[in-house]
């Protein structure tokens, strides 16, 4: 194959993405934010996201990590939580080889349509953050879509409900990050962060999560 044709089918390429794929910009971007200090690591969470969704053993669409580190007697530990990030520039939206991902015009959700995955499974090698989850018994792959059904009646996801210590919440990530918005998981003098060590670059997809974060778990 020749230059020129390998050029040709790359515009035709791009053209088609273009075509088929046009950025939502919300309403509102609903988002998440985690305490990482004053998390137990409890994972109620967890399990209040598996028991909602029906999920098989296996996939987790939230997720809680735990960190330690240091020589004694200057050790530490923290927990990171996340799921689905709701990215503004999702990856995995422009993938969908039959469009069953889209991104919610009023808040910004980023949902699968079950009805049309075909089990490509392309969104989850996509995913910086490895929100996809592949469900063999069902030949789909599905992730967090912050419990639209629980959005949609005024009430918050699961797994915030599910979280004792109130460090996991949700709300407009513009307001989440500049402390406007009222939540249990920030204090007055707590500072939030787009990133903690581990997690892949914000600039990727725009992630809609903020965090509180440990002094250790700072990314650089």
């Amino acid at each position: 194959m020749d230059q020129q044709t390998k050029q040709a089918i790359k515009e035709a390429a791009a053209k088609k993405k273009r075509e088929t794929y046009t950025p939502v910009v919300p309403d509102v971007q609903l988002g998440f934010i985690h305490n990482n200090v004053d998390c137990i690591g409890c994972r109620a969470c967890e399990i209040a996201c598996k028991d909602k969704n029906g999920l098989p053993p296996g996939p987790r669409f939230r997720r809680v990590a735990y960190v330690e580190g240091g020589t004694y007697p200057e050790v530490f530990a923290y927990k990171v939580n996340m799921s689905c990030n709701h990215c503004a520039e999702p990856a995995c939206l422009p993938t969908c080889p039959t469009g069953a991902i889209y991104k919610r015009q009023a808040d910004g959700i980023v949902d699968i349509d079950s009805t049309l995955c075909i089990g490509c499974r392309r969104c989850e090698a996509a995913c910086p953050f490895g929100a996809p989850q592949f469900i063999p018994e069902r030949n789909v792959v599905a992730k967090c879509n912050m419990c639209v059904d629980e959005i949609d009646a005024g009430r918050k996801p699961y797994c915030v409900m599910a979280c004792m210590m109130r460090v996991l919440d949700i709300g407009p990530i513009d307001k989440l990050a500049d402390g406007t918005h009222e939540t249990k998981a920030r204090g007055p003098a707590d500072q939030v962060v787009r990133r903690v060590k581990t997690m892949a670059d914000p600039e990727l997809t725009k992630p809609s999560i903020v965090f509180v974060a440990h002094s250790k778990g700072v990314a650089e």
